[in-house]
């Protein structure tokens, strides 16, 4: 059968129009025709028979096989106008449109942080990617996603894998970039018992971790794991959430600071270790609320410990359960808002029926951003722009950061 490639579907896949409705056809792009077998909604043995000229050679040896990335094959301008139009679209559905900014795209090798799967074989461990819809497991070892002090810590990982994996299921390793080296959080391995817990120590201190924490305990402890935020250096609790790419960070904390100007009393909601709080507090007083406890410990350590910030008050909440209310913002004069991929629909509500003259909100959800920018909308806001931040290169994620003033 042959079809006509007519666009991309937010996951990546080419969609065309088939018999008897659309058809699902991976690892194309639009305007290609193609020829394959039909097998429900999805064309299988695909070939191309006349490709696309946004198509490109992959740079990376493991594209074909590997399922960390789904748009190698595609031209960077493509992938930008595919993602911008996903917001696009997504705002639409929502009655909404907003002058957009330039994407900003960071390079390859520049992800600081990324969960791999290690599995333990007869001759020792494979370390990687999980073939896309599959449990075959991909090694990665000239990857061209990770940044090379990740690559660098494969070694470490073949170790933990064999200490402490089995040959049946793959665990799950999260190995993050920091100031004083890797930090490797393990998941699904072998219980602790005193004997694993001196082979995983050894391993820590042999291939240099800062931190290794198996399961929800801490073995090892080197070096407290660093990042820089702003003036200040904090160390997050294993596991906690950080911007993927430091280029992504930069160009998020960017659209925040162009959003909420010269504000002099600024609000930061799911602030996390405080990733916009402690740059922000460089020139403006800062109220950091977030529902995690050891991560707003670690944001006010930091602030404690730099030099040259403005005052900074932090506040453990859950702002799905509290919301801040309306006269818990008075006296704000911008609020930055980084809600996880569900959104913030409670918390939108309240902003809505408060004063807060400017919000800057990212977001990982460009459903979740439109529902909630619908409701500010309705209550009086202008969204001003829209900035696309693509810090998962390749892949089907898309993120942003996007200024409504009343």
């Amino acid at each position: 059968m042959k079809l006509l490639i007519e666009r991309l579907g937010h996951l990546g896949d080419g969609i065309a129009q088939g018999p008897t409705g659309q058809v699902y056809v991976p690892q194309t792009l639009p305007g290609e025709e193609v020829e394959g077998e039909l097998a429900g909604d999805t064309l299988t043995g695909v070939r191309i028979v006349t490709p696309s000229a946004d198509r490109k050679r992959p740079p990376c040896a493991h594209a074909r096989t590997c399922g960390g990335c789904l748009m190698q094959h595609a031209s960077d301008d493509l992938v930008a106008g595919w993602k911008q139009g996903i917001v696009q679209g997504a705002l639409s559905g929502q009655g909404l449109e907003a002058p957009f900014r330039p994407i900003l795209t960071s390079p390859p090798q520049s992800r600081r942080r990324a969960t791999l799967s290690g599995r333990k074989t007869k001759g020792g461990a494979l370390i990687g990617f999980h073939q896309r819809g599959s449990d075959v497991l991909i090694p990665v070892p000239q990857c061209q996603l990770l940044h090379p002090d990740l690559i660098a810590t494969f070694p470490a990982l073949e170790a933990l894998t064999k200490l402490g994996g089995t040959r049946t299921t793959a665990i799950d390793l999260t190995v993050t970039r920091s100031l004083a080296g890797a930090e490797v959080v393990v998941k699904g391995g072998k219980a602790l018992d005193s004997a694993l817990l001196l082979d995983l120590a050894r391993v820590a201190e042999t291939f240099g971790l800062a931190r290794l924490t198996w399961g929800d305990e801490t073995v090892a402890l080197r070096a407290m794991p660093m990042q820089r935020m702003g003036r200040a250096l904090v160390a997050p609790p294993p596991g906690a959430f950080l911007q993927a790419t430091e280029q992504g960070e930069a160009a998020l904390l960017a659209g925040a600071r162009d959003s909420v100007g010269e504000a002099r009393r600024v609000m930061d909601l799911f602030a996390g270790c405080g990733t916009f709080a402690l740059p922000l507090a460089e020139t403006a007083e800062v109220t950091a609320v977030e529902g995690e406890a050891a991560m707003t410990s670690a944001l006010e350590k930091g602030w404690r410990q730099a030099q040259g910030l403005k005052k900074l008050v932090v506040q453990t909440r859950d702002l799905f359960r509290r919301p801040m209310e309306p006269d818990e913002l008075r006296g704000f004069d911008a609020v930055v808002i980084d809600p996880p991929r569900a959104g913030a629909e409670a918390q939108s509500h309240a902003l809505a029926a408060s004063k807060v003259p400017v919000i800057a909100a990212v977001s990982c959800n460009p459903a979740s951003f439109a529902r909630d920018a619908r409701i500010l909308v309705n209550a009086g806001y202008r969204l001003d722009w829209v900035q696309v931040v693509d810090q998962f290169r390749w892949s089907a994620h898309v993120e942003l950061v996007a200024r409504l003033s009343r």
